[in-house]
């Protein structure tokens, strides 16, 4: 089973950028859909960016479309997520996610990160 590890987070102004990074063990990373999601201060997890096993494949929820840009580098076991234009919103705990398919539901991922804290002040 893969087992994932995000970095990147941290505190930025609104109108700043942070880039998220999920390392990933394992041979067969890239046989495997990524996805990230986001959890507020007392909301539920929610969709942000999935990608397929190459990076010919993305989709993204709708209030991050053009802002962010989720990619991964097989060769480096790696996936990353671009946030630019951030917003006091987008505030939260990031969450790396794997599964055998791409999706936009939890129950789609069955293999979760630890998270890692972005925090976006106005």
């Amino acid at each position: 089973q893969v087992q994932l590890v995000e970095s990147g987070g941290g505190l930025v102004q609104a109108g700043g950028s942070l880039r998220l990074s999920c390392a990933a063990s394992g041979r067969t990373f890239g046989r495997y859909g990524m996805g990230w999601f986001r959890q507020a201060p007392g909301k539920e997890r929610e969709f942000v960016a999935t990608i397929g096993w190459s990076n010919a494949y993305t989709l993204y929820a709708d209030s991050v479309k053009g802002r962010f840009t989720i990619s991964r580098d097989n060769s480096q076991n790696t996936v990353y997520l671009q946030m630019n234009s951030l917003k006091p919103e987008n505030t939260g705990v990031y969450y790396c996610a794997s599964s055998a398919r791409v999706g936009v539901e939890l129950h789609d991922y069955n293999c979760w990160g630890q998270g890692t804290q972005g925090t976006v002040s106005s």
